[in-house]
């Protein structure tokens, strides 16, 4: 049908401090993570919280490698247990 989105396009992602990764394809969790940091930092956002969930640690892995070779992130690691835990990391940017 002609109304039907194209499941190749972008889907607009509303940019908050808190990103919940449980909806991104495993194969696509670096490109979106990069992606949103890039836009958290455009809008100023100083502390972001990225939930990847707890699983086998795969997610988290990504995520945190990506936070290591991101220049204008500040530091990183493990949310508040009231946050999610070691199931989400809070970042801090510069």
């Amino acid at each position: 049908m002609a109304d039907e989105p194209d499941s190749d396009e972008p889907v607009p992602i509303p940019i908050t401090d808190v990103f919940d990764l449980h909806s991104v394809p495993p194969r696509d969790v670096k490109d979106v993570v990069d992606a949103y940091l890039e836009e958290a930092h455009r809008l100023g956002f100083r502390a972001i919280r990225i939930i990847h969930g707890r699983g086998i640690g795969v997610q988290r892995e990504i995520v945190r490698a990506v936070l290591a070779r991101t220049g204008f992130v500040v530091s990183f690691g493990d949310a508040p247990p009231e946050a999610g835990g070691w199931g989400a990391t809070i970042a801090t940017l510069r």
